[in-house]
């Protein structure tokens, strides 16, 4: 499955751009601030219906612009078809998402069909950053192979917006109604329990695999884990929901449940790598996720991901950049971008590592 061509209308900073790339590595060069993350936030776009980056598909428009379109056409070689995909949205209005020519009644009904995986300096929030982003990461994972995964998530986040609504609600008018919020925890249980099931299942699977990356980005250094914590480990849904019923009111949202799972990240035998692990470590343990994030799509979806390697050169020390080319080069991997701002920089490490590419130019919009 590659991306064959991309056209931009007023996103970002595009007023219009166009490009047929080949179904390998693809260089995309510039100088800084001219838009190649950017490129490779719209091919995110088409297989997510979203940035990577923002949560809010206004900040993606052109400023002074009232709307913005992206337009990707897909092939697989190996069942010989081509999909045209494309992604708009207008201020004031939703976004629309079309497969050839017809629009999904859902968004959450692309998701998985054209399976991505992006690298960037921003990584490190994964370890750094609040456990809403380490549930987005791995949830995003189970989501591209596992629909009826992704379906129970986005019903059970609308019952918990719907359950602090209410709760929000009684705390105002201090009107407990215990009988409407069990309504929702009716609801709320039997999806909270499968969730968990599915991410201690998924954990379990991909840990051996992230294990192994690690070891090979580290040079065997030191142990690393991922453990998997959440309320439902110590007591039942209906338990937990009970015991902070009384705060729930108090507070006006929901304080139990699967939306408060965290991924507990290890170095050595038990320390945090937030804390004790260096920037190097904290590197090779975020490098090794995504790596072995594309294993396990693979293993589940027989579809090579497509790849995006974001500023790597600048960020990567030359030793896991090093382990990425490697995998590159022995064709591990399916179709590639690569962004970087020396152009023959980019050209001299890919011959080095005997890798075909082609590159663009985003000063130029032409292929080099």
């Amino acid at each position: 499955m590659h991306l064959d061509k991309i056209q931009l209308i007023n996103f970002k900073n595009y007023k219009s751009l166009q490009f047929d790339f080949n179904g390998k590595v693809n260089g995309i060069v510039g100088s800084n601030g001219c838009g190649k993350t950017n490129l490779l936030d719209a091919i995110h776009y088409l297989s997510f219906c979203k940035s990577y980056f923002s949560g809010q598909d206004i900040f993606s428009i052109k400023f002074d612009e009232e709307l913005f379109a992206i337009h990707g056409v897909f092939s697989n070689p190996e069942l010989n078809t081509i999909d045209k995909i494309s992604c708009t949205y207008k201020k004031g209005a939703r976004k629309v998402m079309k497969s050839n020519g017809k629009e999904y009644e859902r968004l959450s009904d692309h998701i998985g069909r054209y399976p991505l995986i992006m690298v960037s300096p921003y990584d490190n929030d994964i370890i750094n950053g609040g456990s809403e982003l380490r549930r987005k990461f791995f949830d995003v994972i189970i989501s591209q192979f596992d629909k009826e995964y992704l379906y129970q998530l986005i019903s059970y986040q609308k019952l918990i917006m719907q359950r602090n609504a209410v709760l929000k609600q009684c705390n105002e008018t201090r009107n407990y109604d215990m009988s409407l919020i069990q309504i929702f925890d009716n609801q709320l249980i039997p999806l909270g329990y499968s969730i968990f099931e599915k991410r201690k299942a998924f954990i379990a699977e991909i840990l051996p695999i992230f294990k192994n990356y690690y070891s090979q980005l580290s040079g065997n250094q030191e142990e690393v884990d991922i453990v998997y914590e959440s309320g439902l480990e110590k007591c039942s849904f209906e338990e937990g929901l009970k015991s902070t019923s009384q705060v729930d009111f108090r507070l006006g949202f929901t304080n139990f449940g699967v939306h408060k799972d965290d991924y507990l990240f290890y170095i050595g035998s038990d320390k945090p790598i937030k804390r004790f692990g260096s920037q190097g470590q904290q590197k090779s343990f975020s490098l090794a996720l995504k790596l072995s994030q594309f294993d396990y799509i693979f293993s589940k979806t027989k579809r090579k991901p497509i790849l995006l390697l974001d500023d790597i050169f600048d960020k990567l020390d030359p030793k896991r950049i090093a382990h990425l080319l490697d995998l590159v080069g022995e064709k591990f991997f399916g179709q590639v971008f690569i962004s970087d701002t020396d152009k023959n920089r980019l050209h001299q490490i890919l011959n080095e590592y005997h890798i075909e590419h082609t590159l663009y130019d985003i000063n130029t919009q032409k292929m080099i």
